[in-house]
């Protein structure tokens, strides 16, 4: 006596876990793509070990004001208020953000410094 065991109707594979998978996958590299292109900051840093001569000249960069050496100075005027401070528009100015002033705003007073003339700044923190 031969028992045959009942036909299981085949079952279809679920594509729930595999959905899963490329959304969690989509979701990885959106978040670790860049968008936009990189910028480099279009005034050269000086490198430490510099050799410091001269009177003070620290830029103090605020949200809304710059301060020479502590004084309130336009930023229109910042290359008046440098100007009798530098004896070569090469020597260094030291560059410090203050009370919440964001990275664009010092990347564009380094623009501005660029503008004028002045090619070595130093950021510090």
């Amino acid at each position: 006596m031969l028992f045959d065991t009942p036909a299981r109707p085949r079952r279809k594979p679920s594509l729930t876990p595999m959905i899963d998978v490329v959304f969690l996958l989509l979701v990885f590299f959106m978040l670790a793509s860049r968008f936009g292109i990189d910028a480099a900051l279009p005034l050269p840093l000086a490198a430490g070990g510099g050799e410091y001569t001269g009177p003070p000249r620290l830029i103090d960069v605020a949200p809304a004001e710059v301060y020479v050496n502590g004084r309130p100075v336009a930023e229109t005027e910042l290359a008046v208020a440098l100007t009798p401070l530098v004896e070569d528009k090469a020597d260094v100015l030291i560059l410090r953000g203050k009370d919440g002033a964001s990275l664009q705003r010092i990347v564009t007073l380094t623009e501005v410094l660029r503008g004028e003339g002045f090619t070595s700044v130093v950021l510090v923190e």
